[in-house]
């Protein structure tokens, strides 16, 4: 054992990191003294630079792979070495592009079906049919609704509105729940909820999904458990462990 290998064993044990962590960060710098054929001690910082590049481009490693490299490497430069070069901050690695658990037309009505307060399950119809994010649609007000033109006026983030379709069904289910309440100026108001403690006039982001959640069992599905949300520009469901929103 070199002293250098023994002095980043030492550092690691001292940083607390697991049997498996130092393992792992110990045959990543392993590959770079291969790489070069000399101790890491004598690598330069362009040599270093010009590693990563082979490593992403060349051999095009997986990003867990990636990942461990940056990472053992960096501490053995950074901590053990003390070389706090630039080209230390400037490696990452890329971020994974994951396409999300869509459920079918079946399962998002088996959901809202689970949903008996009326309130929710209009909003929550409206937030999905129409794209909406949740602090979205629980702030739809009566004056938002267009039912002559079939759009909605949407008040977006960062002060961005705008305007998306309203399908028939979706506008016949806005005025009939409307009629419930005649209530204005908000659509979906905070008082319709049942056994509510004292809020403001209108729904949170955070009343909606919880509350939802309290009254929603999960789907059964094939599809693995991830949360449900809808985000825009098109709504989205997925589920996560241990929780359903609706």
């Amino acid at each position: 054992m070199t002293p250098l290998r023994k002095r980043m064993i030492e550092d690691l044990q001292l940083k607390g990191y697991s049997p498996a962590t130092r393992e792992a960060y110990l045959g990543a710098v392993c590959k770079l003294a291969r790489h070069y054929r000399k101790s890491p001690a004598n690598v330069s910082e362009e040599e270093l630079r010009a590693y990563f590049l082979h490593v992403a481009q060349v051999e095009r490693c997986a990003r867990g792979t990636l990942k461990i490299a940056i990472s053992g490497i960096r501490f053995l430069f950074a901590v053990t070495l003390q070389r706090h070069w630039p080209v230390l901050g400037l490696i990452r690695a890329g971020k994974e592009k994951k396409l999300p658990v869509v459920l079918s037309r079946a399962e998002v009505r088996s959901v809202l079906g689970c949903v008996r307060a009326p309130v929710y399950r209009v909003c929550l119809s409206t937030i999905y049919a129409c794209g909406l994010r949740i602090s979205e649609g629980v702030a739809v007000q009566v004056s938002d609704v267009d039912g002559q033109r079939k759009v909605l006026r949407v008040r977006g983030k960062g002060n961005k509105d705008r305007q998306v379709p309203l399908s028939e069904p979706t506008l016949e289910s806005l005025r009939a729940f409307w009629k419930l309440h005649r209530s204005r100026p908000w659509l979906f108001p905070a008082r319709l909820q049942p056994a509510r403690p004292a809020r403001t006039a209108r729904w949170t982001p955070t009343t909606c999904v919880v509350l939802s959640r309290q009254r929603c069992n999960t789907v059964a599905s094939k599809k693995p458990p991830r949360c449900i949300r809808c985000v825009t520009p098109m709504p989205r469901i997925c589920w996560r462990q241990g929780c359903s929103y609706v």
